[in-house]
């Protein structure tokens, strides 16, 4: 008798992103309202296992929104985003941002990219160098060290904005729309990319902005679905909030190869699919 998806192995830690309270509106309009979330550190005997949340809503949900509050770049009216095991207030660059364009200095070649990174994050042109140079090791970059953006392919372009938001912000990254134009072949490159970079370092927190429902999943361990509450006639409240957050370590759908094809995964995709209408 089938017994359902296997479990892997795994305790939490402390919690390492929190989000208490936040609203928002702009111009009047209540874009997100009482949004409450909470990331916990992961852990497995077997193997170093960072986290990678998934952000899924319909358009115009207040995604964005939340994102730029995530990484600090815009306040929120009530509430606070606290970082790391310290809990500390978020600020502009604690979190690494990679927008869909993967912007780069195109005057620059990859190493001065990334060093340049590190110079803005307080590090001396010694230590950039060094930290970058790590970082290219890691990412498969080391012998495009000297090449310029221009010169590199689109998956290179986006190991390198990667790598260049982890020299300043270390641990927490936010990616918007990763998946947005590509193929099939060019999402499963995504997916494992950052199936890599989560799993560089225990604490290695990776929230993903998307509409790609499936992707999301493959490479998530955490979804968090976005929407608006109603009131008892069906009306829509104005704000948004993080309507439902589907764990799928405990689901047995996480860090599993092959998982999209399984009936467990298609049958939460269908269910997450079937909710957008209504949100």
């Amino acid at each position: 008798m089938d017994s359902g998806p296997t479990v892997f192995a795994h305790e939490y830690g402390a919690t390492i992103l929190k989000v208490n309270n936040v609203s928002k509106s702009l111009s009047g309009t209540h874009i997100l309202r009482d949004v409450n979330l909470e990331i916990r550190d992961v852990r497995r005997p077997d193997k170093i296992a960072g986290q990678v949340v998934g952000l899924l809503g319909p358009s115009g949900i207040g995604k964005t929104t939340l994102f730029r509050i995530l990484a600090g770049l815009d306040a929120s009216d009530t509430g606070e985003v606290l970082l790391g095991p310290e809990l500390k207030p978020v600020q502009r660059g604690m979190v690494g941002v990679v927008a869909q364009n993967y912007p780069l200095f195109s005057h620059r070649t990859v190493l001065g990219n990334l060093t340049v990174a590190g110079r803005l994050s307080g590090l001396s042109v010694k230590e950039a160098r060094e930290k970058a140079q790590g970082f290219l090791t890691r990412f498969g970059l080391e012998d495009r060290a000297k090449r310029y953006p221009i010169q590199l392919s689109g998956g290179q372009r986006q190991r390198v904005a990667i790598a260049q938001q982890f020299m300043c912000s270390e641990r927490f990254l936010l990616l918007d729309e990763p998946f947005s134009g590509l193929d099939p072949v060019g999402v499963d490159r995504v997916c494992k990319l950052l199936e890599e970079v989560a799993c560089i370092d225990e604490m290695n927190t990776i929230i993903v902005v998307t509409h790609d429902i499936t992707a999301a999943m493959e490479v998530a361990d955490t979804i968090w679905l976005m929407g608006r509450d109603r009131d008892a006639q069906g009306k829509m409240i104005p704000g948004a909030r993080v309507q439902e957050s589907y764990n799928l370590i405990e689901r047995g759908l996480a860090w599993r190869d092959g998982v999209a094809t399984t009936p467990e995964f298609l049958l939460l995709s269908r269910e997450i699919r079937s909710r957008f209408p209504s949100l």
